[in-house]
């Protein structure tokens, strides 16, 4: 009885050692061979979530915990134990993420100017339209 009730976590490892390719032939396998067993196989791997995350949790890389520690856009590198080399390194990367905020700073006014620009040609060009119509009813009024 203890090989009947092995035989499912048995299979079960040896597909996740094989990686979702081995579940997805064993579900199209079962498909044809026995609908409901394709079947479920479909809802076991998406209830244990192996359809999306991969096979198993054993299998995952293990997560770092500086993996997401910095804040997004930062690069954080581990220190190199060279202490002239972290010190450069931090230094040049302030002053290149300085030089980023101050160009974002410039190319944001460089937007402004354009499109300030744009507005005062399209108010000179509506207020240059609006000219000749204002004489006319203006002649119109004086006759």
């Amino acid at each position: 009885m203890s090989t009947v009730a092995t035989w499912p976590s048995q299979a079960e490892t040896w597909l996740d050692e094989r990686g979702k390719p081995a579940w997805i032939v064993a579900m199209i396998l079962g498909f044809i061979f026995f609908w409901p067993v394709g079947l479920a196989l479909l809802a076991y791997m998406i209830w244990s979530k192996r359809m999306f995350n991969g096979c198993s949790s054993k299998r995952r890389r293990p997560r770092r915990s500086d993996d997401y520690s910095a804040p997004r856009g930062a690069h954080r590198t581990p220190d190199t134990g060279n202490l002239t080399f972290d010190t450069y390194k931090a230094e040049t990367l302030a002053r290149l993420e300085s030089e980023q905020a101050a160009f974002e700073a410039f190319l944001e006014r460089l937007r402004d100017a354009k499109d300030k620009s744009e507005f005062d040609d399209f108010m000179d060009e509506r207020a240059a339209k609006a000219k000749p119509t204002r004489l006319k009813s203006q002649d119109q009024d004086a006759d």
